[in-house]
């Protein structure tokens, strides 16, 4: 594997992760770096993630990278900026954070692998697009993630 092939996988890792959040956030590709042999891919969510939903944020995304056979390797349980760490078994490191007013942060990093140049993202945005590292905190209101209420149980 090369570096673009590890790039293209945590790009991978990333649009089936937000897929898997109901109902969907939008977000928008963030800087993207590349070292002497690892890739680092990032995507910022646009959406507001209520202080009241943060915990049903970060549960489906938990459950889906369990689910995807990833290892969670830590949590960081705060009330105001949360965080899950995990990792493949064949050594991406994925992050997901929830910043400033809610703001979610996904990173992937990439294991060391063979020494190539490296394309940017391909899957467009499901939102404007902005210059990287000038992406807006969260200006989206979702109906569900968005709201100041507990989310509803799921038996009713």
């Amino acid at each position: 594997m090369n570096m673009q092939d590890a790039a293209e996988r945590a790009d991978a890792m990333l649009d089936a992760t937000l897929r898997a959040i109901v109902p969907e956030v939008q977000w928008d590709h963030d800087t993207w770096t590349s070292g002497s042999c690892t890739v680092t891919r990032r995507r910022t969510v646009t959406t507001i993630i209520s202080q009241e939903r943060r915990g049903n944020f970060l549960g489906v995304i938990e459950r889906f990278w369990k689910k995807s056979g990833y290892e969670i390797t830590s949590v960081n349980p705060s009330k105001d900026m949360p965080a899950i760490f995990a990792r493949t078994s064949d050594h991406f490191q994925l992050t997901v954070e929830v910043g400033y007013k809610g703001q979610a942060f996904f990173d992937v990093v990439t294991p060391c692998v063979g020494k190539s140049d490296v394309a940017a993202p391909t899957s467009p945005p499901n939102g404007p697009a902005h210059p990287p590292g000038r992406i807006p905190t969260p200006n989206v209101r979702s109906d569900f993630w968005s709201a100041t209420t507990p989310a509803p149980s799921p038996s009713g």
